[in-house]
């Protein structure tokens, strides 16, 4: 195999000097953490109306350790590996009279610009049903930079998985606080073992290396067969090469009109992008013919800038945009209406895989798009008879956590349908920051098995377009050497197209073209050269 790409070593390079940089700042990784040796509720303060008080869970090794944050797979460090461990004490709320109430701590040492901070910890509740509870972040004034969500049942424990930052330079804040709230008035609010500490990203990059090698790579034998029998002398030794032209994991971005006709973004396009999605012009307020009144010609833009949008021209639909965040058709409609646009769509267009699309969904922060209750809804669909194909998760990411995102796709793939990450654009206004935050999200995608394309929104040579190259780069296969004794030449290369060149002792020069597709067992492939 070739050495790890140029591009690589400048991706590990920057990711390098971002983490010397904090670790430079050693003591500003972490934040505050619970512990056992504490007496509960030091540092711990009421936030609205409640009561607090400290109390220990009688069965503390019930609670599932949290999980691995950050890639601590690869950290031997025991003191990282116990501060994992539930310590069973934790702070109560009690005689809360409003949602907003709950408990609040500041943070000694404000958050340093430009660094992502993780929140975890258990969160509990009493009563009956289900709640919603919220870690929120604040700096100065009062002013929110992140913190996380998770929905929480009674008598059992809720993992917090959130994350924030602070973006301006310019604002470095002088406190920050974090606060615990979210649910309803009367509901007794549990919080064990919270704790904020700066993400370190190096063991979660090595990590997700080795996951990507075993999700999207296989195992080749290539037996070169002589088409005559006076060419085995010339075959065994011959010199070989091996060219990846093509990753059958595709990635793609959004076009419209305006695009199409500008010839150097055609070029970049056709040169970094496997798919095209359009932006606007499919739209339901896009795509209908305005009012009579306002035009006496019937104007439609998806037919205008591309083609008639008829059945047989897409492999793939999205059907109703954030269901989990809107309900204007059911609100007019009906409760089946959602279910009903999947059926007629289907019998319009019965080839196209069917997609639910919403956002927020990865970030770990938003009480109405929980991995859990994208996945009721998509239940709810089936139920009803929608032929769900897809799984759509937009990816509009602010200071995104890895493993945050990669247990958001866990439980979405739980359903067995293939997840997409699309409108895929990172907000940053630091353009080395926002190039990590991209390849981050690059990376937990590809490295899923469960997710089997992506659609990327940044088309530019930013720092983050370097880093978006290079990562495409770094995903492709390209092997050399010579064909052993046996008249074999094995490799191990990620999925999709390759070109083989064999060069015999005679100087003839022969290729082929072949496919490397999933599977867990080595892949034999005889090449009749």
């Amino acid at each position: 195999m070739c050495p790890a790409s140029f591009s690589e070593a400048i991706t590990l390079q920057c990711v390098v000097h971002a983490q010397k940089e904090a670790e430079a700042h050693h003591d500003d990784m972490t934040l505050f953490e619970n512990c056992e040796s504490e007496d509960g509720l030091t540092g711990w303060a009421p936030s609205g109306s409640c009561k607090l008080s400290v109390h220990d869970d009688p069965d503390p090794h019930a609670i599932p350790p949290l999980a691995a944050t950050a890639g601590d797979e690869d950290d031997d460090d025991e003191a990282a590996q116990r501060a994992r461990k539930p310590s069973g004490r934790y702070v109560l709320a009690t005689h809360r009279t409003d949602e907003k109430d709950g408990l609040c701590r500041e943070i000694s040492r404000a958050p340093r610009p430009k660094v992502t901070y993780r929140v975890g910890g258990w969160v509990g509740v009493g009563g009956e049903g289900s709640h919603v509870v919220q870690v929120k972040v604040c700096v100065g004034e009062g002013r929110p930079v992140g913190g996380g969500v998770v929905v929480v049942e009674p008598g059992k424990w809720g993992e917090i998985k959130g994350s924030f930052r602070v973006d301006d330079e310019d604002e470095q804040p002088r406190s920050a606080k974090v606060y615990v709230c979210g649910p309803a008035a009367g509901v007794d609010l549990k919080v064990m073992d919270l704790r904020v500490c700066a993400v370190n990203k190096i063991p979660r990059l090595r990590h997700l290396r080795k996951k990507a090698d075993k999700v999207r790579k296989r195992d080749v034998i290539l037996k070169l067969n002589p088409k005559t029998d006076d060419e085995v002398e010339s075959v065994a030794g011959a010199e070989i090469r091996v060219v990846q032209v093509q990753n059958s994991f595709p990635i793609g971005s959004c076009i419209n009109k305006s695009g199409i006709t500008n010839p150097a973004y055609v070029d970049f396009f056709t040169k970094h992008f496997d798919w095209a999605v359009l932006e606007n012009e499919l739209n339901r307020g896009s795509a209908r013919c305005p009012p009579p009144t306002r035009s006496a010609q019937p104007w439609r833009p998806a037919s205008a800038a591309w083609w008639p949008a008829t059945p047989g021209r897409f492999p793939h639909y999205e059907v109703n945009n954030e269901m989990l965040h809107g309900h204007f058709f059911k609100d007019r409609l009906g409760d089946d209406v959602d279910a009903h646009m999947f059926r007629e769509t289907a019998a319009i267009d019965p080839a196209p895989a069917l997609f639910v699309n919403d956002y927020n969904v990865e970030s770990g922060n938003d009480p109405d798009a929980t991995p859990d209750k994208y996945v009721a809804l998509i239940t709810d669909l089936q139920k009803r008879g929608a032929p769900v194909g897809g799984i759509g998760v937009q990816g509009h990411v602010t200071h995104p956590v890895g493993d945050v995102i990669c247990d958001a796709l866990d439980k979405l793939a739980v359903t067995g349908l293939p997840i997409w990450i699309t409108e895929l654009d990172v907000s940053a206004a630091d353009d080395n920051v926002r190039a990590d935050d991209l390849e981050i999200v690059l990376r937990e995608a590809y490295a899923h098995p469960a997710v089997e394309g992506l659609v990327n929104q940044d088309g530019k040579y930013t720092v983050a377009g370097h880093r978006f190259a290079g990562l495409r780069n770094e995903w492709m296969s390209h092997a050399m050497g010579k064909v052993d004794s046996n008249g074999h030449f094995k490799f191990r290369g990620f999925h999709g197209t390759y070109q083989v060149m064999l060069k015999t002792g005679s100087g003839k020069v022969k290729h082929q073209l072949f496919d490397v597709n999933k599977g867990d067992t080595p892949l034999v492939l005889d090449m009749n050269l």
